[in-house]
């Protein structure tokens, strides 16, 4: 059931992710969260896939938990609580952190409401495009709780802790724009998805092995002590140079013809 609430559809080396709830604005059930989970990995080996669009059918991307659904479940609150004391990413966790293990870009298109668990979906990908009018809230303390969805691998490196920890701390809504101008979303657009695609396309036009390993390397070494994050420079550079993608890439800009590039 959980793959009827995400279709994936894949051309010319990119993958249209969709969730498709559209009638609850996208709320996260357990059937949702299984359709999630389920694309994140099944994108994580899919051949020829370069880049990944992730975005919301309907009026919005993702309005965040469906509490009544999860609460009033058979599992009940036992059920919910039980993924929180398992292994790390937990179940929840999952919904957002694959999409970081996702080895190809992903870009999220973000559009009416990205609230909780949904905009924590959203923070996991490379890139995020959002409407102008979006509406988007760390919105946990509402409901007493803190955001547990990968939050901590994501938030603090787009803003610092302050504007971190005041969005959490009230559960204000921002505007796309007012989004933007913190850093919580990459650019501002009147149409995400076009915009998402555009760029996705542009992406998949270059080396696969050289835009894996670019997400790769600033994944991995983002922050840490110089000695750390210079080998991991080294050692993916090692693994590009002389490779066919590379040779390549070489190839087509002193030709200014178009590459020809093999997928893995």
């Amino acid at each position: 059931m959980g793959q009827e609430r995400v279709r994936i559809e894949v051309a010319d080396h990119v993958a249209l992710v969709t969730l498709a709830r559209p009638d609850k604005h996208n709320a996260l059930d357990l059937e949702m969260f299984d359709g999630i989970i389920a694309a994140a990995e099944r994108l994580m080996s899919e051949p020829g896939v370069r880049a990944v669009v992730l975005h919301g059918e309907g009026p919005s991307f993702c309005s965040g938990i469906d509490v009544m659904s999860l609460v009033g479940g058979q599992a009940g609150m036992d059920g919910l609580l039980e993924p929180l004391r398992g292994e790390v990413p937990n179940y929840f966790q999952r919904a957002a952190y694959d999409w970081i293990r996702v080895p190809v870009p992903v870009i999220a298109a973000v559009h009416g409401n990205c609230f909780g668990g949904g905009l924590q979906i959203a923070l996991a990908a490379d890139v995020r495009f959002a409407a102008p009018n979006a509406r988007l809230s760390v919105m946990e303390v509402r409901w007493g709780l803190i955001p547990d969805m990968s939050i901590t691998r994501t938030l603090p490196r787009l803003v610092g802790i302050d504007v971190a920890k005041e969005l959490t701390y009230t559960g204000r809504t921002l505007t796309g724009s007012q989004a933007a101008e913190l850093g919580v979303v990459t650019h501002i657009v009147e149409d995400p998805l076009g915009a998402a695609r555009e760029l996705a396309g542009e992406i998949a036009s270059k080396s696969p092995d050289a835009v894996r390993g670019a997400k790769r390397l600033f994944d991995q070494a983002w922050s840490g002590d110089p000695e750390r994050t210079l080998r991991i420079e080294a050692e993916i550079q090692l693994g590009l140079v002389g490779a066919t993608n590379q040779l390549a890439a070489v190839s087509a800009g002193l030709s200014k013809q178009p590459a020809t590039f093999v997928d893995a």
